[in-house]
Order: structure tokens, then C-alpha cells, then sequence
């Protein structure tokens, strides 16, 4: 299976979901989702002085491309901060984060697995 097939329509009608793991402020926007391979494309957002330590630094099998749409979140790893208009593609097994974020952040990523 794949991701279903959408005509536009308004992103703001999708609701807000905690993201698990149980990071206090930190929730996604499930736009389109392929649940047999578990990819999604999404949106995701940091309230301000969200923290996302506990949950250490990231890796993962697919590619993830993020763009963020307004805010930043500061790379605890990379002691860097990025903010609105920049852009990440990561590959599988790119080690990222993890952030924090003073002012909150909002992201749209995409998600997938390369061709074989």
C-alpha cells in the first residue's frame, strides 16, 4: 500500500496529535500516511520551551526531508539554531537532534523509503 491520494484541501482541518514518546508541547499533523510501511508525510509542531532531550539523538530507515515553516528549534547536538525557510534532507541513518525551541517551531516533512 501507499500513501492515499488527495486533491487539495485545507491542512487545518487535520487535528493535532501528541507525538509519542511523551514530549510535553510536541505534536504532528498526520497529512497523508501509508500505514504498511508506517511513513508519513507531516507537520510538526514545538510549542515554545519545548525540549526534546529525552528523547536523545535520532536515526531512522527512511529519508526525511524538513522544511521549516515558521519559528526555530536550536540542535543541542550541533549547537546551532534553525529558523523559517531553511531546509534538511536527512538520509537513513543520519544521526539528528535532539532541540529545544524558545519560540516554537512549525515543520512540514516528508517521509520515504528510496527505491530498491
Amino acid at each position: 500500500m501507499s500513501k492515499p491520494e488527495f486533491e487539495f484541501f485545507p491542512a487545518g482541518n487535520v487535528k493535532w496529535t501528541a507525538v509519542p514518546g511523551g514530549v510535553p508541547g510536541l505534536t504532528e499533523r498526520i497529512l497523508a500516511y501509508d500505514p504498511a510501511g508506517g511513513i508519513a508525510t507531516r507537520m510538526l509542531h514545538m510549542d515554545p520551551g519545548t525540549d526534546t532531550s529525552v528523547n536523545g539523538t535520532l536515526t531512522h530507515e527512511f529519508w526525511e526531508e524538513v522544511y521549516i515553516l515558521e519559528g526555530s528549534m536550536y540542535d543541542l547536538v550541533l549547537e546551532q539554531n534553525f529558523t523559517a525557510g531553511m531546509y534538511a534532507c536527512r538520509p537513513p541513518g543520519m544521526k539528528h537532534g535532539p532541540w529545544k525551541t524558545r519560540e516554537g517551531c512549525t515543520t512540514f516533512e516528508v517521509r520515504y523509503f528510496a527505491a530498491k
